[in-house]
């Protein structure tokens, strides 16, 4: 047993002896992925599932009971996960094995208490858990603290990287144009107040950008928007002279990170008071005082612990107003995107001629245009050719791209059967050697201030099986069939994605994850949930 996995059992038995001793005792303990704003990427210190399971996927559940530790995670990591998992694990397999709840539910004793960080779970997923709860008089119970914290002493601190301010000149709008459409939205809901905890909604609102997150230019805060206020929640450690006047300019008050749970209670009452926002509808009579009018919160994004401060009558539990403008690109947006992608993609072409030149030179691959049988690689190499080594390579000719910020997530750099772990992260130490006679996959994006990329090519610098190449054949006639697809407004990605999926399906293939996903705009490198095969967005033409 290596000295990690050791230390990670010491951790699950520290775990138990604070749920035993906790009043009342926890009979089990969920600890989820996403961090108090609901984030499919979290930063260091919010690896509270990573850091007790050792399983280090961007998705999953951790369920810890008396006596069981059990990992809930898609498709896209069975594989990683098997082999991150210790023996004192079970991996349940999404879509296979039942829900988390359902589980609990059924397996766990009559009136048992579970225990719930509730900053870091959705009002959607506590909902969803407490009626399932219900068939066995159990309870969802909301802890005053993190036990995982408690347990993990070395756990990263909490750095204050600035807040920046993200020039109109990418943004495209500016913040007093998207608060003023924010307020109109408001005020046709009759909603006094919208809580905005995600993280890329906060920056696209405020037209700010940070670097909290790795990979995510996002900052840790918290927006409040009324019809006559504005509020930023966030480490005042970040804010900058540049920053605080911009603010202030745009009519938005700054405060502390954590007083955005006590801002919430007198959001709540009526209470809460700021500064007059240049552009804000101005009515006779505040709504917001009004006893009857209603809180929007995102019930997807907006976190129990914050949720649990409205009345269950007052929360208007709509999709963000946000989500839709922020996905749909404005003219700016777009030809930013558009130039990011050419410069990227001109660094993934040097790339690949470098990489392709690397392989004859040195593992004599016949490269492209060859139809050689074989691989001679040389016997003695000066310097091998490694998942990382070359990862590195790609991310030096990105580097020199101008408005380069940076990667959108790490590139899976894979070769043979490491190309089927679909968010397979190689490690320098343990990492596999380039083969001229094996696939090689490379995942990757970039962050440009004028956008953000993803993009993946599989390629085969010797001589591919029948195999191979049929499935890759598969794979670009469902491109082909997607891109050549013409379809009205409010078709879902769920009805496009059977075109990408069918010649595979005729193959009895098929593959574990979404066909695509939204970007964003020197934003997250997943946004919303357009072209996911699981998605009923409806698609729509920006105009």
């Amino acid at each position: 047993m290596t000295s990690s996995a050791a230390a990670r059992n010491q951790h699950l038995d520290e775990l138990r002896a604070l749920m035993a001793s906790h009043s009342p005792p926890i009979h089990a303990l969920l600890i989820p992925s996403e961090d108090a704003h609901q984030s499919e990427y979290v930063s260091e210190r919010d690896k509270r599932r990573q850091f007790i399971s050792g399983f280090t996927g961007s998705a999953g559940l951790a369920l810890i009971t008396t006596k069981e530790a059990l990992l809930w995670t898609d498709g896209r990591y069975f594989l990683q996960a098997t082999n991150q998992l210790s023996d004192r694990w079970r991996l349940m397999r999404m879509g296979e094995d039942p829900p988390v709840e359902v589980w609990i539910a059924d397996n766990l004793s009559a009136e048992a208490v579970i225990g719930i960080d509730s900053w870091c779970i959705s009002v959607d997923s506590a909902q969803r858990y407490e009626q399932a709860f219900l068939k066995n008089n159990q309870t969802l119970f909301q802890l005053s603290s993190d036990l995982v914290d408690e347990v993990w002493k070395d756990r990263p601190p909490n750095d204050a990287t600035p807040v920046i301010v993200h020039p109109v000149e990418f943004a495209g709008r500016s913040v007093a144009q998207k608060m003023k459409e924010l307020r109109e939205k408001l005020q046709h809901e009759k909603a006094s107040g919208i809580i905005i905890t995600a993280l890329d909604e906060v920056a696209w609102l405020y037209n700010v950008r940070g670097n909290d997150v790795h990979y995510s230019p996002v900052v840790h805060s918290y927006a409040i928007v009324t019809l006559h206020g504005a509020f930023f929640y966030v480490d005042k450690r970040k804010v900058t002279t540049e920053v605080k006047n911009y603010m202030s300019e745009s009519g938005i008050d700054i405060r502390e990170y954590d007083m955005v749970q006590l801002d919430v209670s007198l959001l709540a009452s009526g209470q809460l008071k700021g500064s007059a926002v240049n552009g804000s509808l101005h009515m006779e009579k505040d709504i917001n005082v009004a006893e009857q009018s209603k809180i929007w919160i995102d019930s997807n994004s907006c976190c129990l612990a914050l949720y649990s401060k409205l009345r269950p009558d007052q929360a208007l539990m709509l999709q963000s107003p946000i989500t839709l403008p922020k996905a749909v690109k404005n003219p700016m947006e777009l030809t930013g995107l558009r130039k990011a992608h050419i410069r990227d993609g001109a660094a993934v072409v040097q790339y690949l001629a470098w990489l392709d030149n690397q392989m004859q030179e040195n593992y004599g691959a016949s490269g492209y245009f060859s139809e050689a049988n074989g691989s001679q690689k040389k016997e003695h190499l000066e310097i091998k050719l490694t998942e990382v080594s070359v990862s590195d390579k790609l991310e030096a000719f990105r580097a020199e791209k101008e408005h380069f910020k940076g990667l959108s997530f790490p590139t899976i750099s894979s070769v043979g059967p490491n190309a089927a772990i679909i968010h397979y992260s190689p490690e320098a130490n343990t990492c596999a050697e380039l083969d001229a006679d094996k696939i090689y996959l490379c995942d990757s994006g970039a962050q440009y201030l004028d956008g953000t990329t993803d993009i993946t090519r599989t390629v085969h610098f010797g001589k591919p099986s029948e195999h191979q190449k049929s499935c890759y054949t598969a794979v670009l006639k469902g491109h082909i069939a997607l891109d050549a697809a013409v379809f009205p407004n409010g078709t879902t990605g769920h009805a496009l994605d059977i075109l990408a999926r069918t010649p595979l399906w005729k193959s009895g293939l098929d593959y574990r994850h979404g066909t695509g996903h939204g970007i964003g705009s020197y934003l997250n490198v997943h946004e919303g949930q357009m072209g996911d095969s699981s998605s009923l967005f409806s698609l729509s033409s920006s105009e």
